[in-house]
């Protein structure tokens, strides 16, 4: 990785190659302002993957498509269905906050509040919008590292239009998936099915004497509609309804037997219905929409009479949320003329969330060595939060896009206040974009956190209801620069960002006289930089690299956070040597990291430690054979890594998939 910064540094040396730059119509991002923007007028780290670029890399799941994203660490237990968790610009993986079309869908059960990306596939989704850096002042709570925004798949065209995607390979996968998608007069629609079933890998690592190779198998049910009606012009109504169902095997970490039984199923229902309008002649752009969430999951290991420690556990989450949102646009620059002000836009709005839970655990064990071992815990709680929420977004000069938000929350007794402001400035004499930022951010409590009891052999668990959100002030400064040459307006384009996070109150475990519980003790501080490169040669050739330095820290102890390596990169291209075929190879690169060391025989930890580094190749062919027919095929871990990106869970082995894709009208 060395060798990679040195490459962008080296960069940053290149001379302009042409007199005149050539520029195009940038990627509009709604979710870093609440505005539509240009990608290049964000102050904020920016990453977009649009469906397009999703089949270009043969992605299947949300964990493919986040693994290559600058500034994001994938930590994995497993192949899909496997517990995955994002930690961004190296805060935790519950300070990142999980959109579904400006909704926020993290699991209210789970124990720290967090979104399991373990899950989900991608059948549905139109693009992925990844804004890094401090972002409660629009979104609240969740939002420190920053906020991911999964962006439903819509109907735009005349239609109907459908695609039928049919793949299956080894080891044992095979998956469908139809979606139709227009516009019918006033109507517009994308209904989406999918169907997916693979055997998969077991996810003990083969180093280990519990390895068995019992894989642990992914099967999920997925279908939506996204459907709208625009009775006059510039007002739709819409109804969003998604389901999913999904099956798994499971491997428990530091298991001494590995139960072929274990497995689990989640389930979810979202609904959200809407409208939308331009009001007054498009002075006013506002939108009230109301939407629920339902989540259910069951995990559950049956006792087994080959298993010398008798284990067996039956733990069930339910989640519901409901969540009513009102935002506004005013365009302010029908009132406002000159030639130093324009694009002038004033954002404000009022969300009211209610979270409720219901979980209960169940663990027994009776291990002859150690002795029997008994868990039990539940949790039945709701919390209901409101928020004022206001920004302004005005460019000058042509030149410099300032930005601007403030939130009030109110969670039960808590009141936190955040606001963030940053600018973008456009440098076209030297080809050059900068940004910078600076925003304050919050997370409140988990409701396992406040009021989840659990009771062992060896103590009890009570949750703390007086605990005070997590609080962090972060920053950021960066620069991108696109060079033309040989004909090419991006021949090559380069970019590095600084930014620099501190986070107080942290909720920790403590331990008290007669029981455990957490409060509010720890701080941390994380610091680094993103740095990306694109070469663009030819217009058959795209390079890319990306490289991210994290530094983090535990600010009490002095120690380096866990599972946050301080290197990590990407090496990707793009290439076309015949006008139908299209080659995709990916490789990933995951520095080593500090983590808990299981031992060989799987039965104990050795406590923090290093674990090491990996490295993943991928690769993705697609020819279109005919307009209406495209055959791809897409290899994962092509090499059979077997790096371990939570120490005691393995990398899924070597996969192959080939499928067609059917363009139906």
């Amino acid at each position: 990785m060395r060798k990679l910064s040195a490459l962008l540094a080296m960069t940053i040396c290149i001379p302009a190659l042409a007199a005149e730059t050539v520029t195009e119509l940038p990627d509009l991002v709604v979710t870093a302002t609440r505005i539509p923007t240009p990608i290049t007028d964000i102050a904020a780290g920016v990453t977009v993957i649009d469906r397009a670029t999703l089949h270009e890399r043969g992605y299947n799941s949300l964990t493919e498509a986040l693994q290559a994203v600058p500034g994001l660490r994938l930590s994995a237990a497993g192949g899909q269905g496997g517990q995955a968790s994002v930690f961004v610009r190296g805060t935790n993986s519950n300070h990142l906050l999980v959109l579904r079309d400006g909704m926020p869908i993290n699991d209210a059960a789970s124990a720290n509040g967090g979104f399991d990306f373990g899950l989900d596939t991608l059948s549905d989704i139109e693009r992925i919008e990844i804004v890094r850096g401090p972002m409660a002042a629009l979104y609240g709570s969740g939002a420190i590292g920053g906020v991911i925004n999964l962006i439903s798949l819509r109907g735009t065209e005349p239609g109907p239009h459908v695609i039928v995607d049919l793949a299956g390979g080894y080891p044992e996968q095979v998956r469908g998936a139809i979606s139709a998608t227009g516009t019918d007069g006033r109507f517009d629609y994308a209904l989406t099915a999918e169907s997916q079933s693979q055997r998969g890998f077991d996810s003990t690592p083969q180093r280990m004497k519990t390895y068995t190779g019992t894989p642990d198998g992914y099967r999920d049910r997925i279908a939506s509609a996204n459907l709208g009606f625009t009775p006059v012009e510039g007002t739709r109504i819409s109804l969003f309804l998604r389901g999913r169902s999904a099956t798994f095997g499971l491997t428990p970490l530091g298991s001494a037997f590995d139960n072929a039984s274990t497995s689990a199923t989640a389930e979810s229902v979202l609904g959200r219905i809407g409208v939308t309008s331009a009001l007054f002649d498009g002075l006013l752009d506002t939108s009230l929409f109301l939407g629920g969430l339902h989540e259910d999951r069951h995990d559950k290991q049956p006792l087994n009479p080959l298993d010398p420690a008798m284990v067996s556990w039956d733990d069930r989450y339910h989640a519901t949320r409901v969540d009513t949102q009102w935002n506004n646009t005013l365009h302010l620059d029908r009132f406002i003329k000159g030639a130093a002000l324009s694009a002038t836009s004033l954002t404000f709005g009022f969300q009211h969330l209610v979270d409720s839970i219901s979980t209960r655990t169940g663990y027994l064990s009776s291990d002859p060595v150690f002795g029997p071992f008994n868990s039990f815990g539940a949790a039945r709680a709701s919390m209901t939060s409101d928020a004022f929420h206001a920004g302004l977004q005005t460019t000058l000069w042509d030149r410099l896009t300032v930005t601007g938000q403030i939130r009030q929350d109110w969670i039960d007794t808590n009141a936190p206040f955040t606001w963030r402001l940053g600018g973008a400035v456009k440098v076209p004499e030297l080809a050059t974009h900068f940004k910078a930022a600076y925003g304050t951010s919050f997370r409140a409590a988990s409701l396992y956190d406040r009021f989840g009891v659990e009771t062992d052999t060896y103590g009890q668990y009570f949750g703390n209801p007086n605990l005070k959100p997590e609080s962090a002030q972060g920053w950021e400064l960066g620069f991108t620069t696109t060079l033309p040459a040989y004909g090419q307006p991006d021949f090559v384009s380069f970019g590095t960002t600084y930014f620099n996070q501190q986070t107080q109150n942290l909720i920790l475990p403590i331990s008290y006289a007669t029981y455990n519980s957490v409060t509010n003790i720890g701080s941390a501080h994380v610091q680094g930089f993103e740095s990306a490169l694109a070469l663009h040669p030819a217009a058959w050739l795209t390079l890319r690299l990306t490289h991210t330095y994290t530094d983090a820290q535990d600010a009490d102890a002095g120690t380096r956070l866990l599972r946050r390596p301080q290197h990590s990169g990407s090496v990707g291209a793009t290439i076309r040597p015949v006008e139908r075929l299209t080659i995709a190879p990916e490789v990933t690169y995951t520095g080593a990291f500090r983590d808990y060391l299981t031992f060989n025989d799987g039965s104990f930890s050795s406590g923090p430690g290093t674990s090491q580094q990996g490295l993943i190749a991928n690769l993705a062919v697609r020819y279109e054979v005919t307009e209406v027919v495209q055959l791809y095929a897409t290899g994962r871990n092509l090499f059979g890594s077997r790096f371990e990106p939570v120490n005691g869970f393995q990398t899924p082995g070597t996969s192959v998939v080939v499928g067609v894709r059917m363009r139906l009208y």
